[in-house]
């Protein structure tokens, strides 16, 4: 599992976005999001900078941890 810190969720919906956004992309892909940590857990086939692209599409600034 990868596991980015990413700045800017706050909310139910963010949890969504961010969701939606890599499995829209892979839709076997496992995402865990930890709000109160700044944390996204993603278990994918895409590439780490795939999925910090997809997130920073949804307006969160993200990076690998």
């Amino acid at each position: 599992m990868q596991v980015f810190n990413v700045e800017g969720m706050t909310c139910g919906h963010c949890v969504r976005a961010v969701t939606q956004a890599v499995q829209n992309r892979d839709p076997a892909a496992s995402v865990r999001v930890d709000l109160a940590a700044k944390e996204v857990g993603v278990e994918s086939r895409l590439l780490p900078q795939e999925v910090i692209d997809l997130i920073a599409e949804e307006g969160y600034s993200a990076k690998l941890a």
